[in-house]
Formats: structure tokens, C-alpha cells, sequence
């Protein structure tokens, strides 16, 4: 009898230790869950953060991006603006001399009859020249009108008169003469066109 307590006994402490053991590996399996858990959260943590950080990433190069096109912008514009300026610097200063130009051409239509009304006339013909290749190194050039197209881009039509020895919409007359600085019309020609 002996042996079949101590086997009974032996039979209970095996079962209570499995028991135990169960009770422990089933104490131990929450916890691997609870860490693969803690582990699962942490990497999807790390997961968004690098998903956020590469965002900001493409966000900041793209506004790098704008930045440079609007600076590379800038610049070209602020070449285009100086260029400009350099080339129609004279712009305004020929406006204004535009009459005075006018003025000496209508001193050399006069009819001169004594010698020292061709003196003066020869003066006033080398201070127009000199004012003209003053201002053609500027870029000032005269507008060709008569026996022209009318052109409305340089061209001002103020009459029209009938030739019919001439096509229609050509210009018969100048009445004043127009220029141009290097491509911009600074006065267009005031003209007769032929109907």
C-alpha cells in the first residue's frame, strides 16, 4: 500500500507540477502577446514617423523647388528690365528733342538767297547732321512713308487723297516724319493715304 500512495503521490505532485507548468506557460503566453503587441506598436509608431518624416521631406523640396523656379524667375525678369533700360536709355531725351529735330528740318526748306543766309543755312545743316548721327548711334532712325504700304504699326493717317496712277493704301504723303528707337516706334509718321 505503501507504493500505490507513494504512486498516487507521485501521480498528484506530476499533475499539480503540470499543472504549475501550464499555469506558468500560460502566465508567460499573455506576456509574449503583450511584447509581440509592444513590439507590433512600436514599429508601426516607427512606421508612421518615417511615413510623416518623408512627407515633410517632399513637402520641403517641392517648396525648395518653387522657391528656386520663382528666384531663377526673378532674375531672368530683372535681365529682361535691364536689358531694356539699356536699350531705350535715350528714350525719353529723343521724345523731347523729336521737335527740335523737326524745327531744323523746317530751317533747311527755307529758300536762302544771299551769302550770308547760305552761311547760316550751312551752319544749321552741320548742327542737323551732327544731331542726326548723334542720335542714329542712339538708334534713332526716320520711318520710310511715302510710297509705302500704310502700315498702322508706324504709320498715322491723317487724309486721305486719290492718285490713281497709285494702288490703293498707299501712302501718298508725309505730312510729318515719324521714328523709331532700335524697335519701338518713338513717333509713328503722320501721312496721306491714297484711297
Amino acid at each position: 500500500m505503501s507504493n500505490s500512495t507513494d504512486n498516487n503521490e507521485t501521480k498528484e505532485e506530476l499533475k499539480q507540477q503540470a499543472s504549475a507548468e501550464e499555469a506558468v506557460e500560460a502566465a508567460e503566453q499573455p506576456m509574449e502577446n503583450v511584447e509581440e503587441a509592444a513590439e507590433e506598436t512600436a514599429v508601426d509608431e516607427k512606421e508612421q514617423k518615417i511615413a510623416e518624416l518623408t512627407a515633410n521631406l517632399e513637402e520641403e523640396e517641392n517648396r525648395y523647388l518653387r522657391l528656386r523656379a520663382d528666384y531663377d524667375n526673378i532674375l531672368r525678369r530683372h535681365k529682361l528690365e535691364r536689358e531694356s533700360a539699356e536699350k531705350f536709355r535715350a528714350q525719353s531725351l529723343l521724345t523731347d528733342l523729336l521737335p527740335v529735330l523737326d524745327n531744323l528740318e523746317r530751317a533747311l526748306q527755307v529758300e536762302v538767297t544771299s551769302d550770308d543766309a547760305n552761311s547760316l543755312y550751312k551752319g544749321v545743316e552741320m548742327v542737323y547732321r551732327q544731331f542726326l548721327d548723334a542720335a542714329g548711334r542712339e538708334g534713332l532712325e526716320a520711318i520710310a512713308a511715302e510710297g509705302e504700304a500704310f502700315d498702322p504699326n508706324v504709320h498715322q493717317a491723317v487724309m486721305q487723297e486719290q492718285d490713281a496712277e497709285k494702288e490703293s493704301g498707299i501712302v501718298l504723303r508725309e505730312l510729318q516724319k515719324g521714328y523709331k528707337l532700335k524697335d519701338r516706334v518713338l513717333r509713328p509718321a503722320m501721312v496721306s493715304v491714297n484711297e
